[in-house]
């Protein structure tokens, strides 16, 4: 390929996605392809330590808004500094959440709407992924597969957030057609399978 691939992965909380991240990881890798794994929020040095501070537990009276601006910061320097010189370069990048999930999670899930959309259209600059895998699964189920004493700040929060947050990537994905349902309540391998499937359909169609 003359040109990179922005490849995100979504999902609730318990999906999967580190899973399905790391296989799709080996298998361009497998097959001598360039590839970056980073992940959101972070990716990078600044990134990260915004990360800290959005997902500490201590973190308790965080506002939705400032909560909903540190996630567009973080994404704003990441595209910034990472995402966009490698995909100039020419290489996959997998990334593990993006623009979507600010808009499932601040927008759907803290009830903040579209103002969350224009905010991260500003951080990305129009750097947004090829193709989206979202890997569906019950939020209640997802929230049951991690340890309570494992959990972050958001992964804290009471189902009827997760709920809400599920409902919106449900809407995303009836209104973008880069976003690729899976699901996720199968085997690993079969999962893996799909999302392979996809991925060489979208590698064949870019090198007619």
């Amino acid at each position: 390929m003359k040109k990179g691939l922005f490849i995100s992965i979504e999902g609730p909380d318990g999906s999967g996605k580190s899973t399905q991240i790391s296989a799709l990881k080996n298998y361009f890798e497998e097959r001598g392809v360039d590839v970056l794994l980073t992940r959101e929020p972070g990716g990078t040095p600044i990134s990260e330590k915004i990360r800290e501070i959005i997902l500490d537990k201590n973190n308790k009276e965080m506002d939705y808004m400032t909560e909903a601006l540190l996630y567009a910061a973080s994404r704003a320097q990441h595209v910034a500094q990472v995402i966009k010189p490698a995909l100039t370069a020419g290489k996959i990048v997998i990334c593990d959440r993006f623009i979507d999930s600010s808009i499932a999670y601040q927008g759907y899930g803290r009830g903040l709407g579209d103002c969350v959309r224009v905010i991260n259209e500003y951080a990305v600059r129009g750097c947004m992924p090829d193709v989206t895998f979202l890997l569906k699964v019950d939020p209640k189920v997802g929230k049951e597969r991690i340890n309570e004493d494992e959990q972050d700040r958001l992964e804290q929060e009471k189902l009827e957030f997760h709920q809400r947050v599920f409902a919106g990537y449900i809407d995303m994905e009836k209104r973008f057609d880069r976003i690729i349902s899976i699901d996720a309540c199968r085997s690993i391998d079969e999962i893996s399978a799909d999302i392979i499937s996809y991925i060489e359909k979208i590698i064949s169609q870019r090198l007619l």
